[in-house]
């Protein structure tokens, strides 16, 4: 089991009893479970940050807590056959009602949800990527021995109740021999098991593993939504803010909540205030500051806000440069003006090069604030070529 946080940021989908806009998908698959048609193993697709990992251990809760009753309803309905005159029975009552609005919500004071929070309930497990005890730093990938632990896991009889689930986030992670492992999995899956993949790029898994999921694909929610998650979870934040963090995010909470904790509106306006610099040259000192702010030593998460912040800005640049929409909070004028500088290839080939160095700085950890530096050099140069 794994004692890892949500690693695409916002708040741990453990812990996070919350899931806005997405009462639908919620209400798919209670209706399933309630019907004794849900399918052994989902595969929860969408963009990163939208609340797929939320949603799964949300259901994995619910299917914890009233999975038993739910079966025994059903065994109980089979066993009295049809009606006096043939006609089917109707479905079982719903278990339990819906609460704090949502077809899947579970209270923080359930017993279930305290155990699966402290990762001891005997009938789940989450696999996810491990930390490296030599760099103390998130594994690459998932491994075949995390698949093989989750065969045996569900080949065991239900220790709680009647189901037994696996959470696997995110799917994308796997090698391909653990991916393959989860393949043999899926094709001779035992009864009263559920196996939740969440994937933010289904067409990087084997087709074989996509044919044997039932699809979920979760929208990204409205800004107006991601605005409502944003107030109750940052009181402080005034409403103009959170809005204008909402337009930012665009559907992905998760990312919203990171640009909360690290004054994303701040470094969008330190951005585009180094950006309206160009092509004059970019003042160094405030150059310098702004990398050390953003790069220095202990700043994973403020370089991360900053990473997707800067290939947000570069993108909305080059959306707006072929005739796109233009998100309010970004000058117009300033927009035009550097897409006369430069052309659309050369705006994407900034972006392609910026995202490059940005990735590999994160993944072999190089010098972040060499790489800040490196990424406004990079656009400065376009402007100037």
């Amino acid at each position: 089991m794994s004692d890892e946080a949500d690693p695409d940021g916002g708040p741990d989908p453990r812990s996070n009893p919350d899931l806005i806009g997405h009462l639908a998908a919620e209400e798919n698959l209670r209706g399933a479970l309630e019907a004794g048609r849900l399918a052994h193993a989902w595969l929860i697709t969408g963009p990163k940050g939208i609340g797929k990992a939320t949603l799964a251990h949300r259901f994995a809760r619910y299917v914890l807590a009233h999975g038993a009753e739910i079966v025994a309803a059903r065994a109980a309905q089979e066993a009295a056959g049809p009606g006096l005159f043939g006609e089917e029975l109707p479905a079982p009552e719903p278990i339990a009602e819906p609460g704090e609005g949502q077809g899947l919500y579970l209270a923080p004071s359930h017993p279930v949800f305290h155990r699966t929070l402290a990762g001891s309930h005997a009938d789940l497990m989450v696999i996810q990527r491990a930390v490296d005890e030599k760099t103390g730093r998130l594994k690459g990938q998932i491994t075949v021995d995390a698949i093989r632990a989750v065969k045996s896991f569900l080949s065991l009889t239900a220790g709680e109740g009647a189901w037994r689930v696996v959470i696997i986030d995110c799917a994308d992670d796997m090698n391909r021999n653990a991916a393959n492992a989860l393949l043999k999995v899926l094709e001779e899956p035992p009864p009263q098991a559920l196996v939740l993949l969440v994937s933010h790029n289904p067409g990087s898994l084997l087709p074989t593993i996509r044919s044997r999921c039932r699809r979920l694909t979760l929208r990204p929610p409205s800004t107006e939504a991601v605005a409502e998650i944003l107030a109750k979870r940052c009181p402080d934040l005034a409403p103009a803010e959170a809005a204008r963090l909402a337009e930012v995010a665009e559907g992905s909470i998760g990312y919203a909540l990171e640009l909360a904790e690290q004054g994303g509106l701040a470094m969008l306006d330190e951005i585009s205030g180094l950006f309206a610099k160009l092509p004059d040259g970019l003042p160094v000192k405030d150059l310098h500051a702004f990398a050390v702010r953003v790069g220095g030593a202990g700043k994973e998460a403020e370089f991360d806000a900053f990473a997707k912040t800067l290939r947000w800005w570069l993108e909305r640049l080059i959306v707006a440069g072929g005739g796109g929409p233009l998100p309010s909070l970004l000058d117009a004028g300033l927009v035009q003006r550097l897409n006369g500088m430069a052309s659309l290839d050369r705006w994407l080939e900034v972006w392609e090069k910026v995202s490059r160095l940005l990735k590999s700085t994160t993944a072999v950890n190089l010098d972040r604030k060499q790489a800040v530096l490196n990424a406004f050099i990079t656009a400065e140069a376009a402007v100037r070529r």
